[in-house]
């Protein structure tokens, strides 16, 4: 302990230009708290009183937060029906949550993701049970979000489970399929994904059929999000020692009971990090769906303020407020990810 003191102060107060530096530092950043303090606490606005917030022009409005918080979190959908999506997305939220612990992880979790799947479809479009039913384009905000993460990794994953095995086939057309459609997929942005996904399909299909363009969005987000986790999959796979495979050969064990219950098991404990830094990353790639005419935060963010002069010049507060949601839910992963990596290293699942 007392090596670790002396090497601290080591650092930081070794040398006089050590010394001066860290002293100047410690001024700029106590300077920058001080009035990032005053900015956004001390002097700022928290009531939602426009002329309130104009009268602070070196203050933060947080009233524009106590204004427009159901349409950034809910987007377009019917004010008085908002209860529905607020509902849908805890119900999918807790679910993830809940799934996200080793100990729930038995064969009635497929029935239940099944189930609250079709009760947030319920909920968000409604037409049953005596909802009124709201089309996908009027979907937005917080549901949107949560819902394309979760749904497109639900629907990746199968597929980069079966691309990162077939890329160790033993078939070289089954090889060369697979590493294609990774490489090609892999090799274009997002966003290109979801204009062909949104403009350029809908001209291919047959005249009169027009799939939704949710479902177009959630399609190609699935796919190119596949091609991303089976690179890493494959990299698992790869880690896991050819002579345990042989040995389980030897003792009579098939093919596929083989890859199910020995190399699939320390494959994907041995890449928990890189699967989840895959899950931050679509979780933050759903707000490219803006451009495409879905309202997701951001794009749920720019309809509230838009079109309404009053509110229009305090972007900076609502940006931060997204700013925040978002820190949250990647560092609950990032942290998710420190504690299932050691639960697994232990063997405790």
């Amino acid at each position: 302990m007392i090596r670790a003191h002396a090497g601290w102060r080591g650092e930081l107060f070794g040398s006089p230009l050590r010394a001066a530096t860290s002293v100047a530092l410690l001024l700029a950043l106590g300077w920058t708290g001080w009035h990032a303090l005053q900015w956004a606490v001390l002097d700022a606005v928290f009531r939602a009183d426009a002329d309130a917030c104009r009268a602070a022009r070196h203050a933060a409005c947080w009233g524009v937060v106590a204004e427009k918080w159901r349409p950034i979190l809910f987007g377009r959908y019917p004010f008085d029906a908002q209860w529905r999506p607020a509902v849908a997305v805890i119900l999918l939220s807790a679910l993830t949550v809940g799934s996200a612990w080793p100990r729930t992880w038995r064969w009635w979790l497929a029935p239940a993701w099944v189930a609250v799947l079709a009760l947030f479809v319920v909920l968000m479009r409604g037409g049953v049970f005596g909802l009124e039913p709201v089309p996908t384009s009027r979907w937005g905000g917080l549901p949107l979000t949560i819902g394309l993460a979760v749904v497109g990794l639900a629907l990746a994953f199968p597929l980069a489970l079966v691309l990162a095995l077939a890329r160790r086939s033993r078939w070289p057309a089954v090889r060369t399929l697979a590493a294609s459609y990774v490489e090609l997929v892999r090799g274009v942005p997002l966003i290109s994904v979801l204009f062909m996904a949104s403009f350029l399909l809908p001209l291919m299909w047959p005249s009169g059929w027009h799939p939704d363009v949710l479902l177009r969005v959630l399609a190609g987000l699935s796919l190119f999000v596949a091609a991303y986790l089976a690179e890493v999959i494959r990299g698992g796979l790869q880690a896991v020692p050819r002579g345990q495979v042989d040995s389980a050969v030897a003792l009579g064990m098939s093919a596929w009971t083989v890859q199910r219950q020995i190399v699939l098991p320390q494959a994907l404990r041995a890449v928990v990090p890189a699967l989840v830094n895959i899950v931050i990353g679509t979780l933050k790639d759903t707000s490219l769906v803006t451009v495409v005419g879905l309202f997701e935060l951001t794009g749920a963010l720019g309809l509230a303020l838009g079109g309404d002069p009053v509110w229009r010049p305090f972007y900076l507060e609502g940006y931060l407020l997204l700013a925040l949601l978002y820190w949250t839910m990647c560092f609950g992963l990032s942290r998710y990810s420190r504690w299932l990596e050691r639960r697994l290293a232990r063997g405790a699942v």
